[in-house]
């Protein structure tokens, strides 16, 4: 099977590609806005064949034993491995993200997700045995919750795609994941590619549609028993109203507007270059990036001319260029929404460098058929403006300054969002403060970005809840059920009484 041959084939159903039945659609390359596929998109009809092969697939997949789930996706890790370079370059097409990106981050890093949840199947305890009556003996299983709809976004989607599938499937689920119209190819490969290591039919279904035909049917259906979505705040709060109607299980990852907090005794050095990596990651385009710097007064000055020197040496281009540092945003509308904070952000800020779209590239190449913008540090903003306050989701960074500690940490904390923050000091205490009191599902120390299979990935407040990654995320995918057996063979027992006769 040929993982990179699309044709029109968006759907991904029972293990076989078939053309959607909606509305036609092109997957444009935001680089140069070439048309990379040109698709169709699915109807609520399939949606619900899609559905239906997860629930035929369901009690097979459920009663597998862990050892087989983890053979599979042991397989599934092999098969990944042998298709990187070519999910690495198909990533890049449709997103615009710089190649190194793809190939060092994203495309190792969803391998590295398949290895670790081959192992993570076959761990699925729940409490130990015990007589915790004195009467009886209790237990805890774990089982599968049943079919997942899942609701991928567009700026990481082949790893949003194994955040989604991998831990649904270890626990013994089945899944049909609608990714982002926009960036679907590599979801509909990694479909693809566990068929070929063997996951059964209707296991992984992938259906291509707009949101609010094939995701709102998705959400609604009534034989979906979970839904996992990643996206906007807007959009969740969407998704936890409609899966009320069917009192479905909901996971929501959310917006984010990670703080980035430089305190006095911070290394300079690397509080700069860890600012513009953090704030300039996928362009920006990460719901973890860095967008609020606050920094003590005696290191503001500094910060903002080292950052605004590095963002100067920003190496914008071709995303299939090795040396191309930051490509374009996904598309010219996105690109254009983000430029909108920026042009609104000058009546009441200091645009220090960046904001616009640049003409050239690093090697002198046209960039003005892509959607290109360059890095943007911005000063002088207040606390409440729309840029602190407003996911712009694009290479922006916001610096303020501050002075005390306490100062400094409610100016963190003060969003809705509360998905990642950091904390820059060389002072152990205040590092155990400030892991403490950020309001975040993920506090960096000394750094901002980094994240590792092992370890849970999810927010606080309007950032969503529920955890990917980790064995946490298998809470997310399963239920748990006490079992209870009676040890005493007595057939009139002590409590009867309560409802019935005398001791």
């Amino acid at each position: 099977m040929d993982l990179t041959h699309f044709g029109a084939g968006a759907q991904y159903i029972a293990g076989r590609q078939s053309r959607g039945s909606g509305d036609p659609f092109q997957v444009v390359n935001p680089a140069d806005g070439s048309v990379v596929e040109e698709l169709a998109l699915a109807s609520a009809g399939q949606v619900d064949e899609a559905v239906a092969a997860a629930r035929s697939a369901l009690p097979g997949w459920a009663g597998a034993t862990p050892a087989a789930r983890s053979e599979v996706l042991t397989r599934l890790a092999a098969v990944l491995t042998d298709a990187a370079a070519d999910l690495a370059r198909v990533e890049t097409s449709q997103t615009g993200k710089p190649i190194k990106l793809s190939t060092e981050f994203d495309v190792p890093g969803t391998i590295d997700n398949t290895a670790f949840f081959a192992g993570a199947a076959r761990n699925l305890e729940g409490r130990a045995a015990g007589e915790y009556s004195g009467d009886h003996t209790s237990y805890v299983r774990r089982e599968a919750i049943g079919v997942v709809g899942s609701i991928s976004p567009w700026n990481y989607p082949l790893q949003m795609a194994a955040w989604k599938i991998l831990p649904a499937i270890a626990a013994g689920n089945t899944i049909v994941l609608k990714p982002a119209e926009l960036t679907p190819l590599t979801s509909l490969m990694f479909a693809r590619a566990c068929t070929l290591a063997g996951v059964p039919d209707g296991v992984v279904n992938v259906v291509t549609g707009a949101g609010r035909v094939a995701g709102e049917h998705l959400v609604v259906h009534p034989d979906v028993a979970m839904v996992s979505f990643t996206g906007s705040t807007q959009v969740g709060k969407r998704v936890a109203e409609l899966a009320t109607a069917t009192v479905k299980r909901t996971h929501l990852e959310l917006g984010g507007k990670a703080p980035f907090v430089v305190f006095d005794d911070a290394d300079l050095d690397a509080a700069v270059h860890g600012a513009v990596a953090a704030s300039l990651i996928n362009s920006g385009q990460d719901c973890t990036a860095a967008t609020r710097a606050y920094v003590q007064r005696p290191l503001y000055d500094a910060f903002v001319a080292g950052v605004a020197e590095l963002y100067g040496a920003i190496r914008l281009g071709d995303p299939l260029d090795p040396q191309t540092d930051l490509g374009p945003l996904v598309s010219f509308t996105h690109r254009d929404r983000v430029a909108g904070f920026v042009e609104r952000a000058r009546g009441y800020a200091t645009v220090v460098t960046g904001g616009a779209a640049p003409e050239k590239g690093h090697d002198g190449t046209d960039l003005t058929r892509g959607a290109y913008y360059r890095p943007t540090l911005i000063t002088g903003a207040a606390q409440d403006s729309e840029v602190v306050q407003g996911e712009v989701f694009g290479p922006v960074l916001v610096v303020l300054p501050f002075d005390g500690d306490d100062e400094g940490l409610r100016l963190a904390n003060d969003t809705p969002y509360g998905l990642a923050a950091s904390a820059w000091t060389g002072n152990v205490h205040r590092s155990l403060r400030a892991t403490r009191e950020l309001a975040a599902g993920c506090v960096w120390v000394n750094d901002h970005i980094p994240i590792i299979s092992e370890m849970p990935h999810g927010g606080y407040k309007s950032s969503g809840y529920g955890k990917d990654m980790s064995q946490y995320s298998l809470d997310e995918y399963t239920q748990v059920k006490h079992v209870m057996f009676d040890t005493t063979a007595v057939a009139r027992k002590d409590w009867h009484r309560t409802v019935f006769g005398d001791r």
